[in-house]
């Protein structure tokens, strides 16, 4: 078999087989990791055995095909948080782990040749079935590691076929596990920057552990706390460009990165400069809105500072500072000798400060920092979109059966560029009809948009405009009466805000109501003009709708013609 090794014990050291010929992984010090063992300690070959890239014995010692290790993290993390790295295989297709922890053919798929010559790819519970835990451990040395020391006793442990041996900073941790491994550190001991994980994968075999696949990673460790921001405007068409729209609120939501929850009992302050000459604000709330009046391009700026609390130690001896009475300043060695110190709520330091402070209730406190810069563009844009007029149009019996609706639309701010329908039922929630089309308005923002209605009931429309940097949306709720000689609408503007909950309760009153048609009653004068009906509505605030790429010619810019 070419898994098979000489009976010879050879050993070599873990940093030999795990650096993989990196020098540097133990030229270097390294503060000892919690729970993590120096890579100086010898690594059993006979039953772990080290293959080099590009061995031949790699293509042989998985059935089926190749296993690909996957390794992730949630990298960078802040110093003296966790990182954390998960490792899962991929095995060949057509198989996977069943509950036992076995390899197995899946039923379901077919490979090229639709021939499984067994159920099992590996069936390790056979394999230990005649050996208990105890038997395991003293009749052979099977159930160990590498460097020797035996695997953790869990009632589990027959279902842990696979050894995962971890490696970073000259250090290294093993476990055992399934088709997956997830491993966590405390980065306190870590120098900051980028560091490497490598994680090499054994399956259990007969007389050995057989390698399966290796993987490795880039993590980073940082002093800077992680964050993005998310900035977010009512009626912007693409916040991904970072153009915004004047006279308009900016909501900047900020977001850190902190997976493993280091920074929960600290006291975080975000100091704002939006760069328009409004000054600096400072708040304990991650969101924060602000409106720009200028058009222009404008810088913002931001510092987010966290007072965390950490375990009080002794002091390093340091020339005294000026401090205020009652109040101790205790200096600790720091992790990155070119930090500098910071007072608290120092919110302009640059860097991350290493500094504990003495609190009069007896804790200590560190601080540290983390900044957000970008450039934003503030334009004129849609504002606002109006309905001030619905006119059913009237149709002859040769001009067909569709029912014609004129809809009136004004907007503030500046001209739109394009106008899309989007017809749905009366919840709004199913889209039955969407209609896009370009438009050219030169003076002052007025159109008429007729659409079809092929069939009476009652209407959600969405209206939209927009231009290059933004989009306004205005809707409403119409009942279309059918007929061949005339037609019928009566409508309800909706403000947006209140769109969805407001149609879904009158849809249920008019299915109730008018579950057979019933035309709609006019007076005297109304009957006229039974050729026609026009119905007028009060402005309403627009609110901003996604774009539509879908195209179909409805409009014209000149108002009551179509």
């Amino acid at each position: 078999l070419p898994c098979l090794l000489p009976a010879a014990i050879s050993w070599l050291a873990f940093r030999d087989v795990m650096s993989h010929g990196r020098s540097s992984s133990h030229v270097r010090s390294h503060k000892k990791l919690h729970g993590w063992s120096p890579d100086q300690n010898q690594w059993n070959e006979k039953l772990y055995p080290f293959w080099e890239k590009g061995d031949p014995r790699w293509k042989d010692c998985w059935r089926g095909g190749k296993v690909v290790a996957r390794l992730t993290s949630d990298s960078p993390a802040l110093v003296g948080s966790n990182v954390t790295f998960t490792v899962t295989l991929q095995f060949p297709r057509c198989q996977k782990e069943d509950n036992d922890s076995n390899i197995v053919y899946d039923r379901n798929c077919r490979n090229d040749s639709s021939d499984f010559p067994d159920q099992y790819v590996y069936n390790w519970t056979k394999w230990i079935d005649d050996c208990g835990w105890e038997n395991c451990t003293s009749n052979n040395t099977h159930n160990v590691f590498p460097d020797g020391r035996p695997f953790p006793h869990h009632p589990g442990w027959r279902r842990r076929n696979f050894v995962y041996l971890f490696h970073t900073v000259g250090q290294y941790y093993q476990k055992t596990g399934g088709s997956s491994a997830i491993v966590s550190i405390n980065t306190t001991n870590i120098t900051l920057g980028k560091q490497m994980m490598v994680v090499s994968v054994y399956r259990r075999g007969h007389r050995t552990y057989v390698p399966v696949a290796t993987a490795s990673g880039i993590y980073v460790v940082t002093d800077q706390i992680p964050l993005y921001v998310n900035l977010s405007q009512k009626n912007d068409r693409n916040a991904s460009d970072s153009v915004f729209i004047k006279d308009s609120p900016i909501t900047f939501d900020v977001k850190i990165h902190d997976p493993s929850h280091y920074l929960n009992n600290s006291a975080i302050s975000y100091k704002w400069d939006y760069g328009d000459g409004s000054g600096s604000f400072i708040s304990n709330s991650p969101i924060s809105t602000h409106t720009y009046t200028l058009q222009g391009n404008f810088s913002l700026n931001l510092t987010v500072q966290a007072i965390i609390p950490v375990p009080c130690g002794p002091a390093t001896p340091t020339p005294p500072l000026p401090t205020s009475p009652g109040k101790t300043i205790c200096f600790f060695p720091l992790l990155n000798p070119t930090v500098t110190t910071a007072p608290p709520y120092n919110l302009d330091s640059p860097t991350s400060a290493g500094v504990m402070e003495d609190t009069p209730d007896g804790g200590c406190h560190i601080y540290r920092y983390g900044h957000y810069k970008t450039t934003i563009s503030i334009v004129e844009g849609i504002l606002q979109v109006n309905i001030i007029q619905m006119t059913s149009v009237q149709m002859t019996v040769a001009q067909g059966e569709n029912s014609l609706v004129d809809f009136v639309v004004t907007c503030q701010g500046s001209l739109p560029t394009d106008a899309c329908t989007i017809v749905s039922d009366p919840t709004c929630q199913v889209s039955q009809n969407v209609v896009c089309d370009p438009v050219e308005v030169t003076d002052q923002c007025l159109l008429t948009i007729r659409r079809a209605f092929n069939e009476p009931g009652t209407y959600c429309v969405n209206i939209t405009l927009g231009d290059d940097a933004s989009q306004a949306l205005t809707s409403a709720l119409i009942s279309v009466n059918g007929g061949s000689s005339s037609r019928t609408v009566e409508g309800v503007l909706i403000a947006s805000g209140f769109l969805v909950a407001f149609v879904i309760i009158v849809s249920l009153l008019l299915y109730k109501r008018y579950k057979e048609y019933k035309p709609i009653e006019r007076s005297a004068e109304q009957a006229v003009n039974r050729e026609g009906l026009s119905v007028y509505f009060n402005n309403v605030k627009a609110v901003l709708f996604p774009g539509n790429n879908e195209r179909d010619p409805l409009l014209k810019s000149k108002p009551g013609i179509v």
